[in-house]
């Protein structure tokens, strides 16, 4: 599989920039983002690489910014290798859950200890919006609980469910790269009640849930609420990050169509994850 690597100067170059900038380029197809120095190093399926699309919506962008870009074709690599130079540290969360790879050597002493080796499917939950659903998962109780994680990537938050005893788990990724990922880090942590399948929101009517994740983004989670809405059991829950503050009232009046009601919501640098509970 090939990928375009984009590197994006932006000016002024701050958090909220490039926080702006990888949720918008998230929805043409934009896969994997790492912040640096000069603005956001980002991924895509050169299949779906446009750049007139792309340059169309650098200019729709809603903040004052300049952005320029170059890119170019890369080839396969050894993603484990790739962040352990440049990117991937330990993740502590709350003292209480520890995100690591293999390629780490921190003791593993807390109450939950995940080792993520992520390739292409980047989800290591340093982005704020896993660290918010993990926050979440950390709070509520999980016990016996049959569990839906849409947008899966690595595989974390179903990691986690699993430890926090969610049973049985269906895990599902629209990518080939997060599915192979998603299957070796059940692995590596001994999760065996977790199913990985590939698709999308078109998969589900089958089985039924009384939890739902759903970290992916803002206009495909619109899309497909009616679907999560209609494979939720009565009293179950519905978990969903990947989009900002301002966008909660449109994720609130969806979710209103389809009998879920508000429970709350979390926020970290203007992301946030919320809350729903089926009537």
């Amino acid at each position: 599989m090939k990928y375009i690597e984009v590197k994006f100067i932006c000016t002024p170059n701050n958090e909220i920039v490039n926080s702006v900038l990888s949720a918008t380029i998230a929805d043409i197809g934009f896969e994997s983002f790492v912040e640096d120095e000069l603005g956001t190093t980002a991924y895509i399926q050169s299949n779906m690489f446009d750049r007139e699309k792309l340059d169309t919506t650098l200019n729709e962008l809603p903040i004052e910014a300049e952005i320029l870009y170059t890119f170019k074709s890369i080839e396969d690599k050894n993603w484990n290798e790739e962040w352990e130079k440049n990117y991937f540290q330990p993740l502590i969360i709350d003292n209480k859950c520890i995100i690591q790879s293999t390629f780490h050597n921190v003791p593993a002493t807390y109450d939950y200890n995940i080792y993520i080796d992520p390739k292409m499917a980047f989800g290591t939950g340093h982005h704020q919006t896993t660290e918010l659903m993990i926050r979440e998962i950390l709070k509520d109780d999980f016990t016996g609980k049959s569990l839906l994680d849409m947008g899966t990537g690595t595989a974390i938050l179903a990691i986690l469910a699993s430890m926090r005893g969610a049973n049985p788990i269906t895990a599902i990724d629209i990518d080939q790269w997060a599915y192979d990922n998603a299957v070796e880090n059940l692995r590596l942590n001994n999760v065996n009640n977790v199913s990985v399948e590939i698709g999308g929101a078109d998969l589900l009517g089958n089985e039924t849930y009384d939890v739902i994740l759903a970290n992916i983004n803002r206009n495909i989670l619109l899309n497909d609420i009616h679907t999560y809405a209609s494979v939720l059991n009565n009293g179950g829950t519905l978990y969903m990050s990947g989009f900002y503050e301002e966008d909660i009232p449109a994720i609130k009046e969806e979710c209103s169509k389809n009998e879920l009601k508000f429970s709350h919501n979390t926020e970290k640098d203007k992301w946030v994850a919320v809350k729903f509970i089926k009537a």
